[in-house]
């Protein structure tokens, strides 16, 4: 569909969500006065992290995915977050609607290692939309592809991205282990008779440093 623009108003974080969720909310325009009666909207998201700069702290916690820091000009590259999707109800010129984006405290995946990296400042994102317009035209169905041109670069608060986070997992987060390293972690915690997962990580930490 042509004539058609989106652009991201805010980030909050959904605090009825039954997963740790965050809310996009997009502003739907289309400079026609013809109505959209339906609309399914997908969106690709991507972090672009060469869009800003970074503290020292930061550096030291993103090397795991960039490498040292010399080297941030070659390997800071576009990645992909997540794909989400969701439906629009009828409307005409404007509409502004939320856009459900499940996030995941997963370390495997590159996009919470570089969530977690971050201290402050925003997250640069860009959305490229895709998708299907339902209306009628002289009393006929006209069905259309959202146009593959249309995005929307945001720079997301990363407190929205913690206060999600925050929501489910309160000052913690969580790590997976094969289960042969957990059944070994856990004889090492009956071992010592160590009380919680917390003083067993410290307890390795501490002997990791003499």
């Amino acid at each position: 569909m042509s004539g058609l623009s989106i652009e991201v108003v805010s980030g909050t974080p959904d605090t009825y969500a039954a997963v740790p969720t965050l809310l996009l909310r997009l502003r739907i325009t289309r400079d026609s006065d013809e109505p959209v009666h339906a609309m399914v909207l997908k969106a690709q998201i991507r972090i672009e992290p060469q869009r800003r700069r970074y503290s020292t702290d930061e550096e030291r916690r993103l090397v795991e995915l960039f490498g040292e820091a010399p080297r941030w000009g070659e390997t800071l590259k576009p990645f992909l977050w997540t794909h989400v999707s969701t439906t629009v109800a009828e409307f005409t010129g404007s509409v502004d609607v939320d856009l459900p984006v499940a996030v995941t405290y997963d370390f495997e995946v590159a996009a919470a290692k570089y969530l977690h990296g971050l201290g402050d400042g925003d997250i640069p994102i860009v959305l490229l939309f895709s998708g299907t317009t339902f209306g009628f035209r002289n009393g006929a169905l006209v069905v259309e592809p959202i146009a593959w041109n249309v995005e929307a670069g945001y720079g997301l608060p990363v407190s929205v991205w913690r206060d999600t986070m925050d929501a489910f997992f309160p000052n913690s987060g969580w790590i997976r282990v094969d289960r042969d390293t957990l059944d070994d972690l856990t004889v090492y915690k009956a071992d010592r008779a160590l009380t919680s997962w917390e003083a067993t990580f410290e307890r390795l930490l501490k002997e990791a440093n003499r």
